[in-house]
């Protein structure tokens, strides 16, 4: 079984009642949840489902892109 590494963001929903998580890597691959974790793990399975469509379709696995990043955080 061969690993993937993916990067996700993790934003909070505009009508602020959860968090929206996607991988720019992935386009149309995105995912929600009430918590940061719920989002995490949610998007975790999206992105699992995603990459077995994909080879199940002989399609291309996009490679993550992202040699570096930090956070930043405001209030």
């Amino acid at each position: 079984m061969k690993f993937y590494t993916f990067e996700i963001l993790i934003e909070k929903e505009s009508a602020g009642e959860g968090y929206a998580a996607y991988s720019p890597n992935l386009p149309g691959c995105f995912s929600n949840g009430k918590t940061i974790e719920e989002a995490k793990r949610n998007i975790r399975e999206a992105i699992e489902q995603h990459v077995a469509s994909l080879t199940a379709h002989g399609q291309p696995i996009p490679q993550n892109d992202a040699k570096n990043f930090s956070y930043c955080t405001h209030p």
